[in-house]
């Protein structure tokens, strides 16, 4: 019997994002070669301390599908970094929630102390609140400064949207999280989300008003530091992205976020990481590029809906 689920999900889009080269109506492909790398991101294990509504990689408390990356690990992709000579500006971290690895510290430190500059993307909360991670991350302020940035899961500019996502009562405690990276000096940025149906202006006059109000020194009108993220929501019928597009649209594929960067995950029961061609794409097998640098230098073919709604009619990227 046929497999119905994808057309299912996708509704109208029956046939689409099923070859890798081939649209579904017949034209090649669009694909983004590694033009210049300025991130390398490390998914630290996909464990969460809460459940959001709506997480692109289903993170939670329960989801170990991508298991905990070891400091370890990471040192020997900054060697394969200097020995493939990329020229990466930055190491990012993302989960699950980053902090609820226990050498995530250790991870940033080994960036940190190489010249990196490092992201971590956090919700901020109680796993980040430890007093063993303020140490830690105290130490990092002390020794390299600006040179880390934290980029606070914050979905909204109001408690009870923000919380919709996240649970009641998180607004709070990440807000609590924020203040003390502020009275400490640490430079943050922020993510939030679109879903809401805000035009961007009344978004960022949002997020604008909640920094006045707390003394939070992030610029809500920089796209780099106010991160608004469009939804990914599998089941909406999206455009397959074809060679043509690029000049119909007036884009080119050194724009697109698989053009400047890739990511190491560890998958649970795996001997070692592998690398993926995305973010926002960790569980599958066509983003997968192998096991090194080297191999992850190829060409990425856009045969997801992520690639099309997020990157290239959205226009967002997950680095600074």
């Amino acid at each position: 019997m046929k497999d119905t689920s994808f057309d299912t999900a996708f509704g109208e889009s029956v046939g689409k994002f099923r070859d890798v080269r081939v649209t579904a109506k017949g034209e090649t492909r669009a694909s983004v070669r590694l033009s210049d790398p300025q991130t390398l991101w490390f998914n630290t294990g996909t464990l969460c301390n809460i459940t959001c509504a709506n997480c692109y990689i289903e993170s939670s408390p329960t989801n170990d599908r991508l298991v905990y990356i070891t400091a370890a690990e990471v040192e020997a992709y900054l060697d394969q970094l200097e020995d493939r000579r990329w020229g990466v500006r930055e190491i990012g971290f993302t989960g699950g929630e980053p902090f609820m690895n226990p050498e995530m510290n250790a991870m940033a430190r080994a960036a940190l102390a190489r010249g990196y500059e490092v992201l971590i993307l956090t919700n901020a909360m109680r796993p980040m609140q430890r007093k063993s991670v303020k140490q830690g991350l105290l130490k990092l302020r002390e020794d390299f400064g600006d040179k880390l940035t934290l980029r606070i899961s914050l979905d909204h500019w109001s408690a009870t949207h923000h919380d919709e996502e996240r649970g009641t009562g998180s607004f709070d405690k990440t807000l609590e999280g924020m203040v003390w990276l502020r009275d400490n000096g640490f430079r943050m940025a922020v993510a939030g989300r679109t879903v809401w149906g805000e035009t961007e202006a009344d978004s960022r006059k949002g997020y604008a008003g909640l920094f006045e109000k707390h003394g939070f020194k992030i610029d809500a009108q920089d796209p780099a530091t106010t991160v608004l993220f469009p939804e990914m929501d599998e089941r909406v019928d999206v455009p397959e992205i074809t060679t043509a597009c690029w000049d119909i649209l007036g884009k080119h594929p050194d724009q697109v976020m698989c053009a400047s960067s890739r990511m190491v995950v560890k998958r649970k029961g795996a001997a070692t990481p592998t690398v993926l061609a995305c973010t926002l794409l960790p569980y599958s097998e066509d983003f997968e590029l192998g096991a090194t640098l080297e191999e992850a230098e190829g060409e990425v073919f856009l045969n997801h809906p992520h690639c099309a709604k997020f990157c290239v009619l959205g226009g967002a990227s997950c680095s600074a």
